[in-house]
């Protein structure tokens, strides 16, 4: 199950329902099942309270997500900075949703397993979110 939350924020979240059934078409699709999934939208400053207290970093970040799967269950808890996602999709040129959908899936991502840390690692990370992204849009 997906439940979503907010923090420091009056942003509210529209299209929970169809939110929650492309991340099980995603899960699915890499061979995984949804287990339960939190997606907390917070500011900026929420979140680099968090990236301080829990993993000693000092500076601001779109998404913290914490890994708590087990076996092909994804589990876990997705911290985002809609403050973030703003800046970046003005940055990228990008529509807010559709950042706030790339997002969204790059922590689920991250709980599937990808990781960020290498540019071989960057560009299949980038080209998973692409997939995944097309899927939303159909």
């Amino acid at each position: 199950m997906i439940a979503f939350f907010t923090q420091d924020t009056d942003f509210r979240f529209k299209g929970k329902r169809l939110t929650s059934n492309w991340l099980k078409q995603v899960a699915v699709a890499e061979g995984r099942s949804l287990g339960d999934i939190s997606i907390i939208f917070c500011s900026d400053n929420y979140l680099l309270d968090v990236n301080k207290k829990y993993l000693q970093h000092d500076y601001f970040t779109d998404i913290i997500t914490f890994d708590y799967c087990e076996g092909s269950v994804l589990s876990g808890d997705l911290f985002i900075s809609v403050d973030s996602v703003r800046e970046n999709a003005s940055f990228y040129g990008a529509s807010f949703e559709d950042e706030l959908n790339r997002v969204i899936v790059h922590g689920v991502l991250h709980l599937i397993g990808y990781d960020d840390h290498t540019d071989e690692d960057i560009a299949v990370m980038r080209s998973k979110e692409n997939t995944y992204l097309a899927f939303k849009k159909n």
